[in-house]
């Protein structure tokens, strides 16, 4: 990993460590389905096109000894290009610790990612207070069949990671979680590979919760009509004690929208509103 995991611990420094976690719930979550799920078959999933902006906030159902607020926005928007997906994300999040100090995290991500699974490309650029804490940039390779391949990194330094039997980037994982949803699955392990680990993929554990019907009152009217999922996601590391990193709590719309996510770091939890949705075109047109 980079420098920052030197970094002594404070509020501000855990950010710092765990920022980029604050992305991963609208990125995809891996999954074994042909292993896990039920046989019955299911329609391919459709993922659209879309910019989503969401309101960051300290969770106030999970009290902090050392954080004292957090308010911040992230911005996520996804484009089919055809024969691939593009995806940026930018968040900023200001941290104000029980003490008064204050902290600023911001984060630039961009991807590629092939729709037959095999190739992904990704930047990931991360800075507190300024100063940058943080730069991977790099592509990975799958074999579509086993899922094996490896990871190539040209930033911070050169290197080659290899990636174990199962993995996915992360649109692919969303398709594949849904329509597991869809199929009445409810648990999902699998390692993800997203770009924003130095040290390769991360081993994950879905729990898919309940199934949502359409919501009439919801904010968004273009997702008044569709069905959702709750789902809460931990993740590990491979090499770690078997407990997970952090977890995630999201909901997805049938379309691969997401929403109310509730982010646990441990020490402290954020949660995401969708306060801005609109649809962008895409595809081969």
């Amino acid at each position: 990993m980079g420098s920052h995991r030197h970094i002594a611990y404070s509020p501000g420094s855990l950010l710092i460590e765990r920022s980029k976690n604050l992305m991963r719930p609208l990125l995809a979550l891996a999954a074994l389905a042909a292993v896990l799920t039920p046989s019955a078959p299911t329609e391919a999933v459709s993922l659209i096109s879309h910019r989503a902006g969401y309101r960051l906030t300290l969770d106030s159902t999970r009290p902090s000894q050392d954080v004292e607020s957090a308010a911040g926005a992230m911005l996520y928007e996804v484009v089919d290009r055809c024969e691939g997906w593009t995806v940026e994300q930018r968040f900023t999040l200001q941290l104000v610790s029980r003490n008064g100090q204050a902290y600023e995290m911001t984060s630039d991500y961009v991807t590629w990612e092939g729709k037959d699974g095999s190739r992904f490309r990704f930047r990931l650029r991360q800075a507190s207070d300024g100063t940058v804490v943080q730069m991977l940039i790099g592509e990975a390779r799958l074999d579509p069949a086993t899922g094996q391949g490896e990871a190539r990194y040209t930033a911070p330094d050169q290197q080659t990671i290899a990636l174990p039997r199962g993995t996915m980037f992360p649109m692919l994982h969303t398709q594949r979680l849904l329509e597991a949803a869809e199929r009445g699955a409810r648990v999902f392990p699998a390692p993800l590979f997203d770009g924003t680990e130095g040290d390769g993929a991360r081993e994950t554990n879905t729990v898919i919760i309940a199934r949502l019907a359409p919501d009439a009152s919801h904010a968004q009217p273009k997702l008044r009509a569709l069905p959702s999922f709750r789902v809460r996601i931990a993740f590990f590391d491979p090499q770690g004690s078997g407990q997970p990193e952090y977890e995630v709590g999201i909901r997805y719309f049938a379309n691969g929208v997401a929403d109310d996510l509730r982010m646990d770091f441990g020490e402290f939890a954020v949660r995401g509103d969708l306060v801005e949705y609109e649809e962008r075109p895409g595809g081969c047109n």
